[in-house]
């Protein structure tokens, strides 16, 4: 994980040895625990998140308390990317959906390494395009398609940028992210469970038949996963969802003890 060819963060794996070694001395890595608020929406974003394994989602709070998931990111991408691009607030708050490991650094290192590489801005406007995919996508979704098939949507994004099939999630959880009722959570779980799609247990779903799940899925899955591959596949990183063979001798991340999320 500490090292480039190794990490499970196709962000940091795609980057060209000069723009890595200007991030390199500045990465820490740090735990992000399930539920840990990041930012607060309209707060500064002084930190950047490459996740290596674990999934940050970006949630929309409502006047009534509840929030509403927009798009999430993991091991494909990296959070904050539109801070070290354009310097503005956070529109949105950002949690941890799943828990795991990330690389963080201050979003001004990042903000300096664009500066100095056009290439490299390139790429973060590459992942901030799909981020705004994702969140375009979940808008009309969420307006439009019956709940069953939004929830095989959000677990198979979940499943893909957390890099495996068991998911450390509840279903109440999950219903804040779609913004539903529990009940119907519940209601759509059993009906995939009894399909055979996936299996469920107290705080815990694993897919066990990810191309049925596909299959039942609406159209916004495969329409923002074709996009996401597209604009990375400039990148070289790995289709989203599966592992990557390509190696690389780049120099390695210090290794260090995993942090709280917010680094001193």
């Amino acid at each position: 994980m500490n090292n480039q060819a190794d990490s499970s963060n196709s962000f940091l794996t795609s980057l060209p040895t000069r723009e890595f070694d200007l991030l390199k001395p500045h990465l820490k890595l740090v735990e992000l625990r399930h539920q840990s608020l990041l930012v607060q929406a309209g707060d500064e974003i002084t930190h950047a998140y490459c996740p290596h394994s674990g999934v940050v989602s970006m949630v929309v709070n409502l006047d009534d308390g509840e929030t509403v998931e927009v798009a999430m990111v993991g091991r494909e991408s990296l959070f904050g990317v539109s801070a070290a691009i354009d310097g503005e607030k956070s529109p949105n708050s950002a949690i941890v959906t799943l828990p795991g490991i990330a690389s963080t650094l201050e979003v001004e290192h990042v903000r300096l390494a664009a500066a100095r590489s056009e290439d490299f801005r390139m790429q973060l406007r590459r992942h901030e395009r799909a981020v705004l995919v994702q969140a375009q996508q979940s808008a009309a979704c969420n307006a439009v398609h019956p709940v069953e098939s939004r929830l095989s949507r959000w677990l198979l994004h979940a499943a893909d940028r957390s890099g495996g099939d068991a998911l450390a999630l509840t279903q109440d959880f999950i219903a804040r992210m779609l913004g539903i009722q529990r009940n119907s959570v519940t209601i759509a779980a059993h009906g995939l469970q009894d399909a055979g799609l996936i299996r469920c247990s107290r705080g815990y779903i694993e897919i066990i038949d990810r191309e049925a799940l596909i299959t039942n899925s609406c159209e916004c899955y495969r329409d923002v996963k074709t996009h996401c591959d597209r604009l990375f596949r400039r990148d070289r990183h790995p289709v989203i969802g599966r592992e990557s063979s390509r190696a690389s001798d780049r120099p390695a991340i210090e290794p260090m003890r995993a942090k709280s999320p917010h680094p001193s």
